[in-house]
């Protein structure tokens, strides 16, 4: 890898378990953080053709096993992660551009200040607006797409493009490319609505009450690690089946939040899985229903 003219940290063997929100995990062989998005394309750009590359925002949605993970890994939070307004033309909205690496509460804050309505279920999303982007995320009745004017991708030679919402197949927690390219997603044109910014700060105020009250956020953890079934809910079905408080290691399934897995001290990515495999078998056992996960799991088994 060659690294002249780069002005981000380049890294070798890095403990994954600093970077993903479970607080554990394995090695990956490389990591890099971007200084900013020209950097980020130069580096892409100076990466052999045949590398495996994980763009990866606050490692919310993310566990590496603790085998290790043959690849490069590119932390994208904080040096991508510019937010702010730009011209728009639709009466009575406003266009946030928010870049891959902004975290998705501080979008919502961004939101609240500027006074636009929309935006304020992002205070409850714990990763960037690049997995925001990648898996369709959502809360309380809203979904990142339904804001998406336009996004921009970067790929394996370090391009930025620009494509719009009819380039994706957009689906609950599930996003796929028409074009069949392998690019990443680096920022997005959103489009709110203007109001009273005091009204936008009251409702992020309701938000994270209601969700101070029904997840575990005391406790290292993934936020949900299931979609939900069409017309049902995981966390029922995972609490149906017996599993809340179900533990292996230090790996919890939340009284709280069934569709939550907390580490309650010293849980290994392995301890982790383990505990996801048993509550997909609980519920498939239970109801003849197969979970479909929400958090990505990558990298060597150890078992």
């Amino acid at each position: 890898m060659v690294e002249e003219g780069l002005r981000g940290g380049l890294e070798q063997n890095v403990s994954m378990s600093r970077y993903v929100s479970w607080r554990a995990g394995g090695v990956a062989r490389v990591a890099y953080t971007p200084a900013d998005l020209d950097d980020l394309s130069m580096f892409m750009a100076k990466l052999p053709v045949d590398e495996p590359v994980w763009l990866v925002g606050l490692g919310s949605n993310l566990l590496v096993r603790d085998g290790g993970l043959d690849a490069t890994i590119v932390f994208m939070h904080p040096g991508i992660g510019e937010i702010k307004k730009i011209p728009g033309d639709l009466p009575g909205h406003e266009v946030v551009y928010a870049q891959a690496g902004a975290a998705s509460p501080k979008v919502a804050r961004f939101c609240a200040k500027h006074g636009l309505a929309g935006g304020t279920f992002l205070a409850g999303i714990p990763g960037t607006i690049g997995g925001a982007l990648a898996m369709n995320a959502g809360c309380f009745g809203s979904q990142t797409w339904n804001f998406v004017d336009e996004v921009h991708t970067i790929n394996r030679q370090g391009v930025i493009q620009r494509r719009n919402p009819e380039d994706f197949e957009v689906c609950y927690r599930s996003v796929r490319s028409k074009l069949e390219v392998e690019e990443w997603f680096v920022g997005a044109s959103l489009v709110f609505v203007k109001t009273d910014p005091e009204l936008v700060r009251e409702e992020i105020r309701t938000l994270m009450t209601s969700r101070l009250k029904s997840q575990p956020l005391d406790w290292p953890n993934s936020g949900s690690v299931f979609r939900n079934p069409p017309g049902d809910y995981a966390a029922r079905l995972i609490e149906e089946s017996g599993l809340k408080g179900f533990r292996i290691g230090g790996a919890q399934v939340s009284h709280k939040h069934a569709n939550f897995i907390i580490n309650t001290g010293g849980a290994s990515a392995t301890d982790i899985e383990a505990v996801i495999e048993a509550m997909e078998e609980a519920v498939l056992n239970r109801f003849g229903i197969k979970l479909v996960r929400e958090v990505r799991i990558i990298g060597v088994r150890t078992r």
